[in-house]
Order: C-alpha cells, then sequence, then structure tokens
C-alpha cells in the first residue's frame, strides 16, 4: 500500500523507474520540447576553449617573430634581387642575381670571409678549452663556488663597449699595459690596430674574455649531470682524475661540447661590435688594410656607409646560407653520436 501511494504521489519518477525504460532514454523524453540543457553552451565553451587556449598562449611570439623575424628577412630577400640605394629607397631596379655574382668576384668578400673564419677559430678554440678546463675545476668542491660560478660570469654581463674599451686601451700602441709587458720581457712594441694577426688576436681576445665563462657554466651544468658510478667505477679500476677526465667526463660530454662549438661558431659568423669599437674611426673598414672585416663589418661598411642596401642584403643572406650549412653539419654529427652511444 505505501509503495502504490508513492507511485501515485510521484508519477514522473515512477515512469523514470519503469521497466526497460533507461534513464537516458527518460531524460530524452522529458528534455523534448522544452528548452535546451542549461549546461550546453558551457560545454561548447569549454571545448573551444581547450582547442583556442593553446594557439592563443603562443600567439604572440609567432606575431612578434613574423613582425620583427620574418618581415625584415624577406624584404631583405627582395632587396637582395634589386639595386637599392640608401639615398633613394623608392627607386629600386630588378638586378636578379647580379649582387651575389658581384660578391663572389669581390676581393672584400673573401678578404671579410677569410678573418671571419681566422678569428672564428682563434677566439673559439681557445675559448672552449679554457671554458672546460675551468668547469672541471669547479665541478670539485671548493670554497665559495657560488661566489666562483658568479665571477665566471661577470664577464659575460658587461657590455661589449665597456669590454671593447678596456681592451683597446691594453692593447694601445703608446702606453698600453700588453706593449709594457712585452718591452719587459725584451719584445718590441706590437702595433696591434694595423697588424694583420695582431689586430685579430685582440678581437679574439675580448671575444674570449667574454664568452669563457658563459661556457664554462654550460659545462658545469652538464658535468654534475653525469652519474657518480662512472667515476667511482674508474676509480676502482685504477683511474686518477686525469685519466677520469680524459675516459668519462670528456665522453659524457660530446653533446655539450658539439653545442657549444654550433653556438660559438654561429656567434664567431655575427661577429660585429668588437671589431668595430676597437677599429675606432676605421672600425667599419676592418682596420686601414681590411685586416680584421668580418662579414657583420663589411655588410655594415655597404649597407650604411656606402649606401648600397642590396649588396648589404647580399651579404645578409650569404651570411644565412653559411649558418645553415652550419646547423646541416650540426644535425648530421649529432645523428652519428646518438648512434654511437
Amino acid at each position: 500500500m505505501s509503495s502504490s501511494k508513492q507511485a501515485l504521489a510521484h508519477p514522473a519518477s515512477s515512469a523514470e523507474a519503469a521497466p526497460g525504460t533507461t534513464p537516458g532514454a527518460a531524460r530524452g523524453a522529458r528534455g523534448r520540447g522544452g528548452p535546451a540543457a542549461p549546461d550546453s553552451w558551457r560545454s561548447r565553451l569549454y571545448r573551444w576553449d581547450m582547442k583556442a587556449s593553446p594557439y592563443a598562449f603562443v600567439a604572440p611570439f609567432f606575431v612578434l617573430f613574423g613582425a620583427f623575424s620574418l618581415v625584415p628577412l624577406l624584404y631583405t630577400a627582395w632587396y637582395s634581387l634589386h639595386d637599392v640605394q640608401l639615398s633613394a629607397l623608392d627607386h629600386q631596379t630588378w638586378a636578379g642575381l647580379d649582387n651575389y655574382k658581384n660578391l663572389l668576384s669581390s676581393d672584400f668578400f673573401w678578404n671579410a670571409l677569410r678573418n671571419t673564419l681566422s678569428i672564428g677559430v682563434i677566439s673559439t678554440v681557445p675559448q672552449l678549452l679554457a671554458a672546460l678546463g675551468l668547469a672541471h675545476l669547479l665541478n670539485y668542491r671548493l670554497r665559495g663556488s657560488t661566489a666562483w660560478r658568479v665571477v665566471m660570469l661577470t664577464p659575460y654581463a658587461t657590455s661589449v663597449a665597456a669590454a671593447t674599451l678596456v681592451f683597446t686601451l691594453l692593447y694601445s700602441w703608446d702606453g698600453g699595459m700588453v706593449n709594457w709587458v712585452l718591452h719587459f720581457f725584451g719584445v718590441d712594441p706590437v702595433n696591434w690596430r694595423e697588424s694583420d694577426w695582431g689586430s685579430q688576436f685582440a678581437v679574439s681576445s675580448i671575444v674570449i674574455w667574454r664568452w669563457t665563462g658563459y661556457n664554462a657554466l654550460i659545462y658545469l651544468a652538464a658535468m654534475q649531470a653525469i652519474p657518480a658510478d662512472l667515476y667511482e667505477s674508474a676509480a676502482i679500476d685504477g683511474a686518477n682524475r686525469w685519466q677520469q677526465f680524459r675516459h668519462v667526463t670528456i665522453p659524457q660530454l660530446r653533446p655539450t661540447i658539439l653545442f657549444t662549438v654550433v653556438v660559438s661558431t654561429i656567434g664567431a659568423t655575427q661577429l660585429f661590435g668588437e671589431p668595430l669599437l676597437f677599429g675606432g674611426v676605421s672600425g667599419s673598414k676592418g682596420g686601414s688594410e681590411h685586416q680584421y672585416q668580418t662579414l657583420g663589418l663589411y655588410m655594415y661598411d655597404q649597407g650604411w656607409i656606402i649606401g648600397n642596401l642590396g649588396k648589404a642584403s647580399a651579404i645578409a643572406w650569404s651570411m644565412f646560407l653559411i649558418l645553415l650549412i652550419v646547423a646541416a653539419v650540426n644535425l648530421l654529427l649529432t645523428r652519428r653520436l646518438r648512434k654511437s652511444q
């Protein structure tokens, strides 16, 4: 009797509980002809939010990249195919590949390319070797290790202008500390700005001073990620610290060393500030005889001093192609390292 009274009092609930009728069918029957479910627009908004939110988060990067990188890159490619002067930007004449042909036949371009390669080798090899040694020393427990790491990073935080100004005073012909030290050892003073290898060595020393500590911290982070079991096994086998460094540390650091070599090569290809400020009045020329004029200086001289934007754009794209070759070599070496490991 009580169950029948409840069924009479609540007919809807009895219909939902009727045999052969599922809860979903009952809700569908109840919703036919009525208003939409109150949470339908919320579910749609949630789905749109899940789909669009990732694109909204990464959109600022692509907008900035397109505005300040992609558009100038394409515009430079367009300029490289035209005869464009800085004083008359509205008057452009189609030149095709003439700017690139002129580069290949220009002695100044090949001189700038040789200087870029030589300065890159002189600055990169000692820099990475010194960084590797400093990182090996810092990897051991030293007093005030945090302070030493801050000191390593200080040259990187120094501006290019300040560092170059100090090194210009050090390599000064009259009263420079470097020539004073050479005179102390009985060596004649060197005109660092005018000599070929002397000027390149002076510019390279600025790069070495600024970037050695930065690379040392990268190597240090990679060394601290090496498992301690490898060193313990080597010590049990009788290996000293030097042997552990050669046979344990160096093989484990191969990917990191390759990364720093590629990054340093890219930086050497784009070298501009140090030789420009070191040369003073003749900085854009890379010295009186173009003895340390890099590709970056050559592009700046053609574009902003002479005013030939078409040729300067061709130089910029030549540098870009060189960087693509470096990236391709890096990719091949990385794949071989992975296969060997």
